[in-house]
């Protein structure tokens, strides 16, 4: 690793932008990266001798900002600290992966894709459990049967079942139907602006490309984790969507992940439970190379809804008896 060195932030950070949208100027950027990287004798990533990687999820306007469709509070907060830590720890940071949770309007979570008797769509926040699906009070869609890769309404239907089944069955969360959010092409989808302008920054100062993750755009499973879907398989044996083996092996090669992003009830919390699996599957010591930045993610809130906090701690609570790191952005043990 560089110099452990707490660096300065750029005059240029903003913490009252952190909540809004806005366009990044790249080239003026590039430029304070290169002299900023000149001035405090940043060194390129290349050179790091430990590797450490910075796994952002989802840190996306749709899930980060308060006018959006998924708004985690907290999350504007969180963001704040994220990009201070990114600049104050642009020397350490040898890598950053950024995620991007990946829709359209006709996905499974979403209500288009279920109607009741009376042809009505489900609403937002709505539970479809198997027996609402097996007596009929909510049944997919048949006029979206072009749009998936299902040949008839009977397999539709029979997956429909299967689909809520495999969820009860393997302990994940019940299906729920949220609000259209993360859609491919929208500015939802889009990266919080201050966020990209930190990553675009880090890029620029440590010469090495910012990795971008597209997860969650099969139309028939949820995808909370990046590393793989919710549910793998239909009832034929066909596999939905793959395990992301490729970023797997190439988190576990790093010397440190730090990981951090929205929300930390669903889709960090899910990454981080795949990755433990596949540790203790090889060596239950590589759990120590993982460290959760727990100031820079929220769980899922909706007041008077829905409030996924004691699930998110009851996981971390796991991940941490398993030997992964829960630290904060002023608890950093980079001297380990």
């Amino acid at each position: 690793m560089a110099t452990a060195t707490a660096l300065p932030i750029p005059d240029f950070f903003n913490p009252a932008k952190v909540a809004e949208v806005w366009r990044v100027p790249y080239q003026e950027r590039a430029a304070q990266a290169r002299q900023w990287a000149q001035h405090y004798q940043i060194p390129p990533a290349s050179d790091d001798p430990q590797r450490t990687i910075l796994l952002l999820t989802d840190v996306q306007n749709t899930f980060c900002l308060p006018e959006f469709e998924l708004f985690v509070p907290g999350a504007v907060a969180d963001n704040q600290r994220l990009c201070r830590f990114i600049y104050t720890h642009l020397a350490q940071i040898s890598e950053i992966i950024v995620t991007l949770d990946t829709h359209t309007a006709s996905q499974i979570f979403h209500p288009l894709f279920w109607v009741n008797p009376a042809g009505e769509h489900p609403l937002p926040l709505t539970t479809i459990t198997l027996q609402d699906v097996e007596e009929g009070y909510w049944q997919p869609n048949p006029h979206l049967l072009s749009s998936l890769p299902l040949g008839d309404l009977a397999s539709l239907q029979t997956y429909a079942r299967h689909y809520v089944a495999q969820l009860a069955a393997k302990g994940r969360f019940p299906l729920t139907i949220w609000p259209y959010h993360s859609m491919l092409g929208g500015i939802g989808h889009a990266l919080v602006s201050a966020v990209e302008e930190a990553c675009f920054f880090h890029t620029v100062a440590r010469q090495q490309q910012t990795r971008i993750e597209l997860k969650g755009s099969h139309p028939l499973t949820e995808n909370y984790s990046v590393l793989r879907p919710e549910v793998s398989h239909d009832p034929q044996g066909r596999p939905l969507g793959a395990v992301n083996r490729a970023l797997i092996e190439h988190l576990l090669a790093g010397d440190r992940l730090i990981i951090a992003g929205q929300a930390k009830s669903h889709c960090v919390a899910w990454t981080v439970a795949d990755l433990l699996r596949e540790i203790q599957q090889r060596d239950a010591q590589l759990a120590q190379r993982v460290y959760l930045l727990e100031d820079c993610m929220s769980p899922v809130v909706v007041p008077g809804v829905v409030d996924f906090s004691e699930a998110a701690n009851a996981a971390f609570a796991e991940f941490a008896a398993a030997g992964i790191h829960r630290i904060s952005t002023s608890s950093v043990p980079w001297n380990l």
